[in-house]
């Protein structure tokens, strides 16, 4: 039997040592500063790992031992290690020597890290409390993390470490970016819509808001090979920094990852123009308010050419953006309010746009509660520059199909299995499903409200109007009969 540390193991220990925090500042807040020890601990027991292995083959050469070490992966100065600041765990200025550790792993490795701890600081008052408090916190954030073994010889999977940022990360996102209408990606959904992409391998794959990665690594999970380029943008700079790890964590290094404001600042460029992709996938805060719309006239690169959004709804910003940045036979996929299926006005003249020009291919409609921090049922739309001479969208109604959890409700495998089969064999399916002509939804004005394409109306079965009369009859004798019992119940009694 196995004594390897499994990924359930992992996430419990890891939850358990955000006790440290808790009730003390929000969970918005800690998770950076647990994810990011998280970070330093597996880098720290990776490097020692290696080390140990490299003076077993050198014979204890130390010279050629150190040779080797700098060809690694990642380089880890001896003063960053967690093991140096867990022996400094009394230290008077414990954040200041974390802070320095960070700083020290930027230089390091500028090429792969370089100002991802930016925005994290452990000696921080306002966060952490003043320096006794802060200190005792710390100590202990060391010493919840110092029980772990996350050398990879000890873990039992290649990707254990980065699915239990994952795991952290989805516990946080119930509490984080309601307001914004940024609602962290279910596991499942990113499986979904990583599936209905078809992405493969020597694909160029971008996410403009991509948060922690999460997405992105779904994408490249469903390929199956690291021969993939991973590109996005995050406006959140605490958000950035997590991607950054992320990536690093599953070993996709060469992904390209920027910190800015896609709709007003795109950073994804070459020279001066957008890059352009072959997958495009996007979860985009829900009806984004004042996300630009003033500027979009005079874009410098024309993405608003078949209209502007709404001030107060950059849902079409979004997903004109991602439209402009694909290659000429590009898809893309993105999860958004069902409002963008019928809402008028400039939304109405965009949708209009893009079904005329043949690039919408699927929507999907989803069940409701499957996010965090909102209710509302989403939709995924698919378009694609490679439809060639098939005019028809697909329309699939999975809103009534999922499992009850406790807090959310959830998309299960044989759900996801369905919808990508319906989407691969095109097919119309009673009640579930149904492949729009354009004339239909020209008869439609454009309006792609999935109710109207399918019918999952149930009738009811017709009502028996002689029995219904019978069994009221019945129903009056057995009352009358009951009356009298307690009335002579009530009369003996005295009553």
């Amino acid at each position: 039997m196995s004594n390897k540390l499994t990924q359930s193991v992992i996430n419990d220990k890891v939850w358990a040592a955000c006790d440290t925090f808790r009730g003390t500042i929000d969970a918005t807040q800690y998770k950076d500063y647990i994810l990011t020890m998280l970070f330093i601990k597996y880098i720290t027991d990776v490097s020692n790992e290696k080390r140990e292995d490299y003076l077993k083959k050198y014979n204890g050469d130390v010279e050629r031992v150190e040779r080797a070490m700098k060809h690694e992966r990642f380089k880890i100065p001896e003063e960053s290690s967690f093991d140096f600041l867990y022996e400094n765990r009394n230290a008077p200025n414990l954040g200041e020597l974390i802070n320095i550790a960070l700083e020290n792993i930027e230089d390091a490795n500028r090429g792969k890290l370089e100002k991802v701890f930016r925005n994290i600081d452990y000696n921080s008052e306002p966060n952490l409390g003043q320096t006794k408090d802060r200190n005792r916190r710390l100590k202990n954030l060391l010493g919840d993390f110092v029980e772990l073994n996350l050398r990879p010889s000890n873990l039992e999977g290649n990707d254990i470490i980065g699915d239990a940022y994952e795991y952290l990360i989805e516990k946080f996102a119930s509490d984080a970016g309601k307001k914004a209408g940024e609602f962290y990606t279910p596991k499942n959904v990113s499986i979904l819509l990583a599936k209905l992409v078809e992405a493969k391998a020597g694909d160029r794959i971008s996410d403009p808001t991509c948060g922690s990665g999460s997405l992105l690594l779904k994408v490249a999970n469903e390929i199956g090979s690291k021969n993939v380029s991973l590109n996005g943008q995050e406006v959140n700079g605490s958000t950035w920094a997590l991607a950054r790890m992320n990536m690093f964590l599953h070993e996709m290094d060469n992904a390209r990852i920027e910190w800015g404001d896609t709709l007003n600042t795109p950073l994804l460029r070459e020279g001066d123009a957008l890059m352009k992709f072959d997958v495009v996938v996007a979860n985009p805060p829900f009806s984004l308010d004042k996300w630009g719309a003033e500027n979009a006239s005079s874009d410098k690169y024309n993405r608003f050419h078949r209209g502007t959004p709404p001030k107060s709804k950059g849902d079409y910003a979004f997903i004109t953006h991602m439209i402009e940045t694909l290659n000429e036979h590009g898809k893309a996929g993105v999860v958004l309010p069902h409002g963008v299926l019928f809402r008028g006005s400039s939304e109405g003249k965009i949708r209009k746009q893009l079904i005329e020009e043949n690039l919408l291919k699927a929507v999907i409609g989803l069940p409701a509660n499957l996010f965090y921090g909102t209710g509302i049922p989403a939709t995924i739309l698919i378009f694609d520059k490679n439809k060639g001479n098939n005019t028809d969208v697909l329309f699939i109604d999975a809103s009534n199909e999922y499992d009850s959890g406790k807090n959310q409700n959830i998309l299960n495998e044989k759900n996801i299995e369905k919808i990508i089969t319906t989407y691969k064999n095109w097919e119309t399916i009673d009640k579930y499903s149904h492949v729009a002509t354009k004339e239909e939804l020209l008869e439609n004005e454009y309006n792609l409200n999935i109710p109207r394409y399918v019918d999952t109306f149930e009738e009811e079965e017709p009502v028996d109007i002689q029995a219904l009369n019978e069994e009221i009859k019945m129903t009056k004798k057995k009352i009358e009969v009951i009356e009298q019992e307690l009335n002579q119940h009530l009369k003996a009694l005295g009553l």
